[in-house]
């Protein structure tokens, strides 16, 4: 798993300035290198932005009319001791939203603090929700994958297995069938709470398959743009092994070899599927997928089966 690294304010301003109408009132080298999580902080587990409160001081501070309104009904000893106790509290970011004025003094006591402060027309609700996302999918807990992703009948599907034991070629005919290519090699997944494995490809892969015997292959000038599919969540892994590894005339279970696998927390659901000559893997990988769509709304085949089989026992043994 790759450690998220940390946001400075300057990165949060050059992602997010146009989109919200970003302003920033103090900028100065120190408050925009500043990062905006505290050291040990565990990306995901904290509320990254929020209205003004003292209560919660790690935080990105909003502050809006009513919140601008609460502060200039205090008197003027109260309103500069909450000033300087609100500032002095390691505060990464100040935004003052609603086209709200600074308040008298507040930016010199930032400065003092190095407290980057930035103003907008835009909602307290608005930069929530933007920002939030941002650092959540900025911070997210990420690892690399050995294997092809694709998006198969509206699911993310990695096909996984060892080195030449097909899955590329698996992939090609995936896509010639109508498919959709995300990353091939190395998908990147990053874990989006609560239980979502968000699935996309490298800089430098997006777009190539490499198969053997043909090389790199560019699926978007191959097939067009509706073959590849920018990220998706994956929901099932599909591992290839030579039937060689499986015991001669194996016995297998109603269920299928159905398993699962954790990453980033996340457990996925697995499906083995042996590899032989004649084996129709194209076919195989489909109805795995829709398959897994029944599982997925509550149904399953060898459930259902075992529960019909039983009913039918019982009708027998009736007298």
């Amino acid at each position: 798993m790759t450690p998220p690294a940390n946001v400075t304010i300057e990165e949060l301003f050059r992602a997010c300035a146009d989109s919200l109408q970003l302003h920033w009132l103090n900028h100065t080298q120190h408050n925009a290198a500043r990062p905006l999580l505290p050291p040990g902080t565990e990306p995901g587990k904290v509320s990254y932005i929020g209205r003004f409160n003292a209560i919660c001081p790690h935080r990105i501070q909003l502050i809006g009319h009513s919140e601008s309104e609460q502060l200039a009904q205090l008197d003027e000893r109260l309103y500069q001791e909450s000033l300087t106790r609100f500032v002095t509290l390691a505060i990464p970011l100040l935004i003052f939203t609603d086209d709200a004025p600074p308040h008298p003094g507040l930016v010199d006591l930032a400065e003092a603090q190095e407290v980057a402060i930035f103003s907008t027309p835009l909602s307290n609700e608005r930069l929530i929700n933007h920002i939030s996302f941002y650092l959540h999918t900025r911070l997210a807990p990420r690892a690399t994958e050995h294997g092809v992703f694709l998006d198969v009948l509206g699911i993310g599907v990695l096909l996984t297995g060892e080195h030449a034991v097909g899955k590329s070629e698996l992939a090609l005919e995936l896509i010639n069938r109508g498919h959709r290519l995300v990353a091939d090699d190395a998908p990147e997944f990053m874990s989006i709470p609560p239980d979502t494995l968000r699935g996309s490809a490298p800089e430098l892969l997006k777009d190539f398959l490499e198969v053997r015997g043909l090389g790199l292959l560019n699926i978007r000038k191959m097939f067009g743009d509706n073959a590849i599919k920018r990220s998706k969540s994956l929901q099932l892994i599909i591992h290839l092994e030579p039937l060689e590894r499986f015991e001669r005339d194996p016995e297998t279970p109603l269920s299928g070899l159905r398993s699962s696998r954790t990453i980033l927390d996340v457990q996925v659901p697995m499906v083995t599927l042996p590899v032989a000559a004649g084996r129709n893997l194209s076919v195989l990988v489909e109805a795995a997928a829709r398959n897994q769509i029944l599982y997925d709304h509550g149904y399953d085949a060898s459930a259902d089966f075992l529960e019909r089989h039983h009913r039918l026992l019982n009708a027998n043994r009736s007298p």
